[in-house]
């Protein structure tokens, strides 16, 4: 991975089903965290990006899960940009104990068109792709 955020996150009992697994669709969640707090360090909230006319829509969303996460547990989730192009940018996701960064829980990626309020699909404002081209 490039330039890594690294985001800390305690799973609450609402994640979990009755088991207290992590249900799966929460670990969109988790990375929508890791997404928008790695724009935040490069210097961009998605709420300026909006403000701007500039919005990341999920087209594509894979997941590997690899073991269970757990009602709290403290997990780290690590998102990178792994691709980013003229119209799009791919993030590459891994969410990790934050005690033992070698238990690896899930990894992933989400695909996203840079699209203006319209829905069409745009190339952003050379500031805007400069900022996220520093993550690369």
């Amino acid at each position: 991975m490039a330039f890594v955020n690294k985001t800390e996150i305690r799973v609450i009992y609402a994640d979990t089903d009755q088991m207290g697994v992590v249900y799966h669709s929460n670990y969109l969640r988790y990375f929508e965290i890791g997404r928008t707090e790695l724009l935040r360090e490069l210097g961009i909230s998605y709420k300026e990006m909006e403000a701007c006319g500039l919005f990341l829509p999920v087209k594509e969303v894979y997941i590997d899960y690899k073991i269970s996460i757990k009602y709290d547990d403290v997990i780290v989730v690590h998102t990178c940009i792994d691709k980013l192009k003229n119209v799009s940018l791919r993030l590459k996701y891994e969410i990790r104990n934050k005690e033992d960064s070698n238990l690896l829980y899930t990894t992933g990626y989400t695909l996203h068109p840079f699209i203006n309020k319209n829905g069409e699909i745009i190339h952003p404002e050379n500031y805007l792709y400069d900022i996220m081209a520093k993550g690369k």
